[in-house]
């Protein structure tokens, strides 16, 4: 008898395609819905886990974009000291989509710039990234100066690219009960601002609130780059500490969970927008947990190899094997994971 499921292919079942493939024989978890060329201007943003995207891309060839590079005179440590070439533009970790969407209305002139700055033993603090220059900026002037740098940067990356990957990371952040506006931390748990309980207040967002912010950002992006394509992954990394009242573990499923629906839910509505699936790679008990260093929270470079193999094949799958430019200069090296840029993980210094 003839039913819907009777001529589907093994993909849609979990025998064959799951149970009998085993975790190094899943294949076509992606169909991604637009090429990906390594002539294409990448631009990424997000959680830490981005960081491996961006890197990975460069590796290959693709054309990854740092839109705001160190000064010539920098030392490679000292850059990456100062955060620069973590993500395509000097914001530092952006974890959710508010965020992203205070960093766009910024950049682009319609959002209220904060008159909100920390101070520290006479140094100055931006509470959008307040661990982008380790040791403070000198002045206020040079704090606004800096993040209009940055905010001419993202600018530019939006402008001119061709894909925007971005990592959605947490739920959960705080903000000033006043202004609205979300910090990139919690103030007291880095340099420049004490905690005010009165002042600061702790949001864990939910489908509708987050959907709404991340849709806003999109449509941003694409009123300035009419030709621009979003790929939304979702950090697999689990949260340092919760703030929510819960225990870490279930505070970390319900951030991702709801984070995994907003980007469904976005594919499905919007054409330019696709997902790929970085966080199922890595945290579906298919895997048993073998892509998690000791501390079940970094990824190992097992991992990321693992996900960007899927990446590279899926494409190749869908569009074909791509023609690769020659080399100009050597690769970027991939990130180990005491390498990564995660300021959430300031947090852990407050475990008892």
């Amino acid at each position: 008898m003839s039913n819907p499921y009777s001529s589907l292919g093994s993909e849609a079942f979990w025998r064959p395609a799951v149970a009998e493939a085993g975790a190094h024989g899943l294949t076509g978890l992606w169909n991604p819905k637009f090429r990906i060329r390594p002539r294409d201007r990448i631009v990424t943003a997000g959680s830490c886990f981005a960081q491996h995207i961006g890197r990975a891309l460069g590796a290959r060839g693709y054309q990854w974009h740092d839109a705001e590079p160190a000064p010539p005179f920098m030392t490679d440590e000292d850059a990456r000291r100062f955060n620069y070439g973590i993500f395509s533009f000097r914001t530092g970790n952006i974890y959710t989509p508010k965020m992203l969407l205070q960093w766009l209305q910024l950049a682009f002139g319609t959002g209220e710039v904060p008159d909100e700055v920390w101070e520290q033993d006479g140094r100055f603090y931006d509470p959008l990234r307040p661990v982008i220059e380790p040791d403070g900026f000198a002045s206020e002037k040079e704090l606004r100066t800096a993040r209009e740098a940055t905010l001419a940067a993202l600018r530019d990356a939006v402008r001119s690219a061709d894909i925007f990957v971005f990592t959605l990371g947490l739920t959960e952040s705080w903000e000033n009960a006043e202004t609205g506006l979300q910090y990139a931390l919690c103030p007291g748990t880095v340099k420049g601002a004490a905690f005010d309980p009165d002042r600061h207040v702790f949001r864990n967002g939910g489908f509708r609130a987050l959907y709404k912010e991340l849709q806003q950002a999109m449509r941003l992006m694409r009123a300035e780059n009419a030709g621009l394509k979003v790929l939304l992954t979702v950090s697999p990394v689990p949260l340092t500490a919760t703030a929510s009242g819960q225990h870490v573990l279930t505070a970390t499923t319900y951030s991702k969970s709801v984070l995994r629906a907003i980007a469904g839910q976005m594919v499905t509505e919007l054409k330019f927008v696709d997902y790929f699936p970085s966080y199922e790679i890595i945290t579906h008990p298919v895997f048993r947990g073998m892509f998690f260093a000791p501390n079940m929270r970094s990824v190992e470079k097992a991992g990321v190899d693992t996900v960007m193999t899927h990446f590279f094949a899926d494409q190749a799958r869908v569009f074909g094997a791509p023609k690769m430019p020659k080399r100009k200069k050597a690769a970027a090296k991939p990130a180990r994971v005491d390498e990564l840029a995660c300021e959430e993980e300031l947090l852990g210094a407050f475990a008892k």
